[in-house]
């Protein structure tokens, strides 16, 4: 038990780690740089048991990982435990298949953006950043990627992973929900508040509005995600589920939610470069 509670006490820290956007007057990272990272996660890995990892291209099923787990029940027979988003979209595929770039090399303006179409008015920037961390903030076009992370423990929404672990659970199951939205400078877009309303339903804690009109969820089993696994594997299971189409969101409304959420989020995460070791992911059916 102790050992599990490790392990969730380090997921909840990648949870924890800088803001998404690079220092000020920092240089992009080289494509040596993320090479070098993606060979370091194999060689961490090689041999080593490690199940299949995320983020991922959900638009290819190629995967030859040989670790596998049974996969999470639908969400709504689980626990909703946190509720978190990422600058950028960490996976790849249907409306964000277009690359931010390299970034920082540390998870900071990486990951991939919303492939479609802004209008003028849509585009127009607000005076202030919303959501403002360490190393700054959002605004009207960025793209950021939201992970409703679910648990078969008995246990209440709270920040980070570590909400997801019970004294009566120390190994439970754990699925994630990821839905893809681009903020927009438009009061009548989508509130994000709807999206992130929590309560219960049928006896357990839930996202109330989780989409269901954003294409049909690509589902695989990976890992946790965050630039702290770059170089090393992620040793949790997870069941994901990824919806392909994005939903416009007004920018306002998603500074309102880092203004004050149980989740005591307040900043976007780092995005973790994408694994495209066939060694390292699952097969999609």
């Amino acid at each position: 038990m102790k050992t599990q509670k490790k392990i969730f006490a380090l997921a909840a820290m990648t949870l924890a780690v800088t803001g998404f956007a690079s220092e000020n007057g920092s240089s992009a990272a080289a494509d040596s740089t993320i090479k070098a990272q993606n060979a370091a996660l194999i060689s961490a890995t090689d041999g080593k048991g490690f199940g299949p990892q995320s983020p991922r291209d959900i638009t290819a099923k190629v995967g030859k990982n040989a670790r596998s787990f049974a996969a999470a029940p639908a969400y709504q027979s689980m626990n909703l435990c946190n509720i978190h988003f990422h600058a950028n979209a960490e996976h790849k595929g249907g409306d964000f298949m277009k690359f931010a770039g390299n970034g920082n090399g540390h998870g900071g303006e990486t990951g991939f953006v919303y492939s479609g179409k802004l209008s003028a008015a849509e585009k127009t920037k607000l005076a202030k950043d919303v959501c403002m961390g360490a190393h700054g903030g959002l605004n009207t076009g960025d793209t950021v990627e939201l992970h409703y992370v679910h648990s078969s423990a008995q246990v209440i929404p709270g920040p980070t992973l570590g909400a997801c672990l019970s004294e009566s659970l120390s190994n439970p199951q754990l699925r994630v929900e990821a839905q893809v939205f681009v903020l927009v400078n438009d009061d009548k877009a989508a509130d994000f508040n709807k999206f992130v309303e929590l309560g219960q339903r049928n006896g357990y804690q839930q996202a109330l509005n989780i989409p269901t009109n954003t294409g049909t969820p690509v589902q695989y089993a990976g890992s946790t995600t965050g630039p702290a696994y770059n170089e090393k594997g992620s040793p949790l299971q997870v069941s994901w589920s990824v919806r392909p189409k994005a939903i416009k969101v007004s920018t306002q409304s998603v500074g309102k939610w880092c203004e004050g959420n149980v989740f005591k989020e307040d900043h976007a995460h780092g995005v973790r470069n994408l694994v495209t070791e066939v060694n390292l992911l699952s097969k999609i059916k």
